[in-house]
């Protein structure tokens, strides 16, 4: 059997829909924090188990019987290596043969600030002996496509990341990449697979894209780190997470969402998502 955390959610939700191209569903266990949400995946045959990354106690029982865990990286920013480690935890306990685990880009060279959970965790994994794969994912193309309307509303796009490259891919890009490594008959342990898309773009680049497909001029409004920070405050974003994204363009800026290994590509045995199509699936 094969168990994915955090299943409720978005990445979850579709690792699991590619894991059902190959695997019969009773062999796929959907590990939820809200069993009684997770009606869409009961339906598709899945098992459900309550597992809650802060209960360690649940992630023991969850995992009896499972072969192969994919930990998909919490998204309680400050709590996410005590959550991550718990499941570790449980996953060696429980002797799973693979452990996966959604890490970022370039994680222990990163300079980013949602890097530093990363490599604690990296380092767990290491020295917990359990065999695991490590998938570094790059950014996610929602990233910026969920805000696009915002964008055409203001007819600018605005950021910190100047003219650096993001080589952006789309989340199911992400799912198909973690499926393919779960089910793979070739032994996956020891492996560091760094993620992301095949084309880069900068964010006026995108701009254009966005223009191009809206018909509207879209422009691109370049800012230091600082000022971006303060526009995503003004704009209602918690502070955290304001610090986070203007920290991350911040250094994209610099390269660090920029990858030309074409490792995701050569995984999912197809080219990766192009920003457009993301722009116009959500534009549709």
């Amino acid at each position: 059997m094969i168990a994915i955390t955090g299943a409720n959610g978005q990445l979850g939700q579709k690792v699991i829909g590619s894991l059902l191209h190959t695997i019969a569903p009773q062999d796929v266990v959907a590990l939820v924090r809200s069993p009684e949400k997770a009606n869409a995946l009961r339906e598709q045959g899945v098992q459900i188990r309550q597992a809650d990354y802060n209960q360690p106690e649940t992630l023991t029982a969850a995992l009896k019987g499972v072969d192969k865990v994919l930990l998909i990286s919490g998204t309680e920013f400050g709590k996410r290596f005590e959550q991550h480690k718990a499941v570790i935890d449980a996953a060696v306990s429980a002797g799973v043969s693979l452990l996966a685990y959604t890490s970022l880009l370039k994680a222990t060279t990163s300079p980013l600030l949602i890097a530093a959970e990363h490599k604690q965790t990296e380092v767990y994994i290491q020295k917990s002996g359990i065999p695991a794969v490590i998938l570094r994912n790059g950014w996610y193309s929602e990233n910026y496509t969920d805000a696009v309307q915002g964008a055409i509303d203001m007819g600018a796009v605005a950021g910190a990341a100047k003219t650096g490259k993001l080589h952006t891919a789309s989340r199911q890009d992400y799912a198909d990449a973690a499926a393919s490594v779960l089910v793979a008959k070739k032994s996956q342990a020891g492996k560091i697979y760094e993620l992301a898309g095949d084309e880069g773009f900068t964010l006026a680049e995108y701009a254009d894209a966005i223009g191009n497909l809206s018909g509207k001029a879209i422009g691109y409004v370049e800012m230091e780190q600082n000022e971006y920070q303060s526009a995503l405050l003004d704009a209602g974003l918690p502070e955290g997470l304001a610090a986070m994204l203007a920290d991350t363009e911040h250094y994209a800026a610099e390269g660090w969402l920029q990858d030309n290994s074409h490792a995701l590509s050569t995984l999912i045995g197809r080219a990766t998502t192009p920003i457009t199509d993301t722009l116009k699936a959500k534009l549709a």
